[in-house]
């Protein structure tokens, strides 16, 4: 897995200042996506045990609230193989600190309803993130005073409580 960029104090992509690992490859292809050079799976950086290492790091001071996920597509399975470590080590090391994700996939359809069944990583990942937002960038959908997304169709969901309860749980902001 390759990623494109770190951000080491983001406040744009989910609460408070975080973390946000923009990972690279994407298939969806969205029109007038905001990343589109994380569409190439060999863009950018190769994603390491040094660069968990160098996450962790940025994830120890106490006003960094979690992590984010995003692309590029955290979900390609690639991605996925490679997110699973690092997510798993920040559960460990920093479990009061939380884990969002970005994807252009679908909750229920492609996600519980494909992925989760073709590839062991799926549950495993979805098991560390404590929020999804789901859904491809639809331009004709854009709508700018959305908090955390880009287009009306895409939702913010509460993973654990969706796993737990077998439908999707929205996230409302505070």
């Amino acid at each position: 897995m390759n990623y494109a960029e770190i951000k080491k104090h983001d406040v744009a992509n989910g609460p408070g200042v975080r973390v946000s690992l923009f990972v690279s490859g994407c298939t969806h292809h969205c029109k007038e996506c905001f990343n589109p050079e994380t569409w190439d799976f060999k863009y950018g950086k190769p994603f390491t045990q040094e660069t968990v290492k160098d996450i962790l790091g940025y994830l120890e001071p106490d006003y960094i609230k979690g992590l984010t996920l995003l692309g590029g597509e955290p979900f390609e399975h690639v991605n996925q193989q490679g997110l699973l470590p690092l997510v798993k080590a920040v559960r460990e090391k920093f479990p009061q600190k939380d884990i969002w994700c970005f994807t252009g996939y679908d909750f229920e359809k492609d996600i519980m309803g494909r992925m989760v069944s073709e590839w062991e990583e799926t549950e495993k990942l979805l098991r560390c993130i404590d929020v999804l937002v789901d859904g491809e960038f639809m331009i004709d959908k854009k709508d700018l005073n959305l908090v955390f997304k880009g287009s009306s169709n895409q939702r913010t969901i509460l993973v654990q409580e969706s796993l737990s309860s077998k439908k999707v749980c929205l996230w409302q902001q505070p």
